[in-house]
């Protein structure tokens, strides 16, 4: 097996999507050179089932956090669902996802090009600085949480840009509206690599990179917090993806 890395894999994708173009993670092509199958393939098609929301009767909520242009959204809902688009679409099914990202962009070609919008939707939204849209998501829906919350290489670039402070509120606010947390921290290798490409730009590095305390095994870290700190507990890890990144499983006590 080839080990992981954190580069891109070619010269162009470089150019289209490093972290000096996209110092967010918000990349133009990302599931170009990470496509939704490097997750999906980790996860059962049975997770709903699995963790008890099967009913039909209620409706079960996803939430994807930076979702990008919503590729892996909708790949993940149908892998999960495992029904007919047609069907999906027609009666708006049972299971619910809502994708955000602070690119709006983004968030436009998401919208512009969803198979499933009676199931799917998406806003732009910067979690470090408003949480209120999700609240009032789950107040149209009439839920007080989320059931199950994606945060799939999203904690790195919130870390880098909103220091150590910023990733730890970032965990117990995603562990404050869900009941179940899917969770993929970029490991620290990650880190200096996007570090790296950005000095490279001739660019100002992350405002926090040098100041950071947290660092090693972010996995590891950020287990700890939501353990100790946000009621919640580890119940299970899918393995590592093609990039060598944990997917872990957190449920709340």
């Amino acid at each position: 097996m080839t080990m992981a890395t954190c580069s891109i894999g070619s010269d162009a994708a470089d150019e289209l999507n490093d972290p000096g173009a996209a110092p967010y993670g918000n990349f133009i092509n990302y599931y170009t050179f990470n496509p939704p199958e490097n997750r999906l393939s980790l996860i059962p098609a049975t997770l709903l089932q699995d963790l008890g929301y099967s009913d039909e009767n209620r409706t079960t909520l996803i939430l994807d956090v930076g979702c990008n242009s919503g590729e892996l959204s909708v790949a993940f809902y149908r892998h999960l669902v495992q029904q007919p688009v047609s069907r999906a679409e027609s009666d708006g099914r049972k299971v619910k996802l809502l994708g955000f990202d602070l690119d709006e962009i983004l968030i436009q070609r998401a919208q512009q090009t969803n198979p499933l919008p009676n199931s799917i939707s998406f806003i732009p939204l910067d979690i470090t600085e408003d949480t209120q849209q999700l609240q009032d998501y789950l107040d149209q829906q009439g839920c007080s949480h989320f059931h199950l919350c994606l945060c799939l290489a999203v904690t790195m670039w919130v870390h880098l840009n909103h220091g150590d402070s910023g990733l730890l509120q970032l965990l117990s606010r995603l562990a404050s509206i869900s009941q179940h947390l899917l969770l993929e921290a970029q490991p620290w290798k990650c880190y200096r690599s996007a570090a790296r490409r950005l000095r490279k730009l001739g660019r100002s590095d992350f405002d926090h990179f040098k100041t950071l305390k947290i660092r090693g095994d972010i996995a590891a870290h950020s287990t700890e917090h939501l353990e100790t700190n946000c009621g919640m507990e580890l119940i299970q890890s899918f393995g590592s993806t093609a990039w060598d990144r944990k997917l872990l499983l957190f449920k709340r006590r």
